[in-house]
C-alpha cells in the first residue's frame, strides 16, 4: 500500500486572537488545536509528518515533537508554505495530504477518502477537498467541467461573477501525488491580486502537464477555520457535542448534555450518570457505575467503580478515588488516595493524604498540609472516624480504628483503635449573657 506523509501549515501568527500565544496553541477540550489535527492524521500511520512554522514559533515546535519542522522564513502564501517543507519530503512518492493547524476538527475518514478518490486514478495528482457552506462568503470555488472533473480553484478575491455564484467551496485541504508535488509547487508563481503564491494554482498546473485533478466534499462543520475567539468557541461547541455524542453511544447517561463538558481525554466506564453543570479537565478515568452529580469539577483524577461525587465537589489532579468512595457536596480533594469505601461527605478539604478503606471523614475537616514552603502527608487508616470541624497537621498519621473528636487540631500520631482529642478547657459564666444583653440596651437607649 503506497504510504502517506502529511505537511500542516501552523506559520500563522493568527493576530485576530489578540493573543500573545500561537494560533494554533489555543486549545480546544484542553489540547492545543494544532494536536487535535495530529491525533487525526496519526490514526492513518503516516510515513512521515511535516509542520511548517514561522521561525519564532518555539512552542508550537515543541508541541508537535517528533514530527519534523520545517521553517516558513516570511509569509508569502500557502504554495510558499508548502516548498518550505519540500526539502523534508524529497525523495517521497506516497500521498501527501496538505493540511491547517487552525483546522482541528477534520475526521479521519474524510481524509481516507481522498486518498482513495486520487488513488482511484493513476493520473489524478490533486485532490481538493470540498464543501457547500450555508454562506459561502469569501471562500475560494472549485470550478468543475461537465464530467465533475476538478478544472480549478479560484480565489474570491480573482473570481467574476459566475464564479462568486458557484456554491462549492475551497477547504484548502487537499491530497497530492508525492511524485507530481515538488514539480507541481515550484511552478505556482505570484502572479494575482494579493501577490502571493497560492496553493491552489496547482490545480490548473497539474491539468496543464495532462494530469487530472478531483474533489471529495465534506461538512462545513469538519472544516471550521478557527482565526479568531468567536470561531474558537464554535469549534469547542462542536467538540463537545461530538464527545457528548460518543459518551452516550458507550452507555454513559448525561442528563443535561449540552451542560456538560469533557476535555479531549475523559474516559467514561458503562452506567455513569452525569448531572447537569459537571465539568471534566484533562485527564479524567471515571469506572462503571460511578455517579457524577451537579457541579462538580474533576481533573488529573481517576474513580473506580461505584463512587459517588458531589455534588459541588471538586477533585484535583492526583485524586485517586477508590471502588464504593462518596464524596459529597464542597468537598476538595487533591493529591490525595481515597480507598475503598471510604466517605469524606461534606465540606472537607484532603489535600497530600491517604484515607483508607472505610474511614469516614466529618464535615468541616481538614488536611493541614502546606507550611508556607513544603507539603506533608496525612495518613488516615482503615475505619478510623475523624469528627466534624477537626484540622489534622502534616505530616501526622491516625492508626486504623481510631476516632477524632469533634473540634480537635491533631499535630501528633494517633495509635490504632485510640480516641483523639484536642480541646480547650470550657467555661462557663451564669447570667453573663443576661447582663451583657441589658447593658447593650442601655447604651442603645
Amino acid at each position: 500500500m503506497t504510504s502517506i506523509a502529511a505537511v500542516v501549515l501552523a506559520a500563522g501568527a493568527g493576530t485576530r486572537m489578540k493573543s500573545a500565544k500561537p494560533k494554533v496553541m489555543h486549545e480546544i477540550g484542553g489540547r492545543p488545536m494544532i494536536s487535535h489535527l495530529l491525533g487525526t492524521v496519526g490514526a492513518l500511520d503516516p510515513a512521515k509528518v511535516v509542520v511548517v512554522t514561522s521561525p519564532a514559533m518555539e512552542s508550537v515546535q515543541e508541541e508537535v515533537a517528533p514530527a519534523e519542522i520545517a521553517i516558513q522564513q516570511e509569509a508569502l502564501g500557502t504554495g510558499h508554505a508548502v516548498a518550505a517543507a519540500l526539502d523534508a519530503l524529497e525523495g517521497f512518492a506516497g500521498d501527501v495530504l496538505i493540511l491547517y493547524g487552525d483546522t482541528p476538527l477534520i475526521e479521519a475518514e474524510t481524509l481516507h477518502k481522498m486518498i482513495e478518490k486520487r488513488r482511484a486514478s493513476g493520473n489524478c495528482a490533486v485532490v481538493v477537498l470540498g464543501f457547500e457552506p450555508i454562506d459561502p462568503l469569501e471562500y475560494g470555488r472549485l470550478v468543475t467541467d461537465a464530467g465533475g472533473n476538478l478544472t480549478a480553484i479560484v480565489e474570491f478575491a480573482d473570481a467574476n461573477a459566475e464564479e462568486r455564484a458557484v456554491r462549492l467551496c475551497n477547504s484548502g485541504v487537499m491530497a497530492i501525488d508525492g511524485a507530481h508535488l515538488a514539480d507541481l509547487i515550484n511552478a505556482v508563481d505570484n502572479k494575482n491580486a494579493k501577490g502571493e503564491y497560492y496553493l491552489t494554482d496547482i490545480v490548473e498546473i497539474a491539468i496543464k502537464k495532462g494530469l487530472t485533478c478531483a474533489y471529495v466534499k465534506g461538512e462545513e462543520e469538519e472544516l471550521l477555520g478557527v482565526n479568531n475567539r468567536l470561531q474558537l468557541a464554535e469549534a469547542e461547541a462542536i467538540a463537545q457535542n461530538r464527545w457528548r455524542a460518543a459518551a452516550m453511544t458507550e452507555g454513559a447517561t448525561l442528563i443535561d448534555p449540552e451542560t456538560v463538558w469533557f476535555s479531549h481525554d475523559t474516559k467514561l466506564g458503562r452506567d455513569v450518570v452525569i448531572e447537569p453543570g459537571a465539568f471534566f479537565g484533562p485527564r479524567v478515568t471515571v469506572g462503571d457505575n460511578v455517579r457524577i452529580k451537579a457541579y462538580s469539577h474533576l481533573e488529573g483524577t481517576t474513580i473506580g467503580k461505584k463512587a459517588q461525587i458531589g455534588p459541588f465537589a471538586r477533585l484535583r489532579p492526583g485524586a485517586e478515588i477508590a471502588d464504593n468512595v462518596k464524596i459529597g457536596n464542597f468537598v476538595e480533594i487533591k493529591k490525595s488516595r481515597l480507598e475503598s469505601g471510604a466517605k469524606v461527605s461534606h465540606l472537607s478539604y484532603i489535600g497530600d493524604a491517604r484515607v483508607g478503606a472505610e474511614a469516614n471523614i466529618g464535615a468541616g475537616t481538614i488536611t493541614c498540609n502546606y507550611d508556607g514552603y513544603d507539603k506533608f502527608k496525612t495518613d488516615i487508616g482503615a475505619g478510623a472516624f475523624i469528627g466534624s470541624n477537626t484540622a489534622l497537621v502534616a505530616p501526622v498519621k491516625i492508626g486504623d480504628g481510631a476516632i477524632i473528636g469533634a473540634g480537635s487540631t491533631i499535630s501528633k500520631n494517633v495509635e490504632a483503635d485510640a480516641l483523639g482529642i484536642e480541646r480547650a478547657e470550657e467555661k462557663q459564666k451564669a447570667g453573663w449573657a443576661k447582663r451583657f444583653r441589658d447593658l447593650k440596651k442601655k447604651v442603645t437607649k
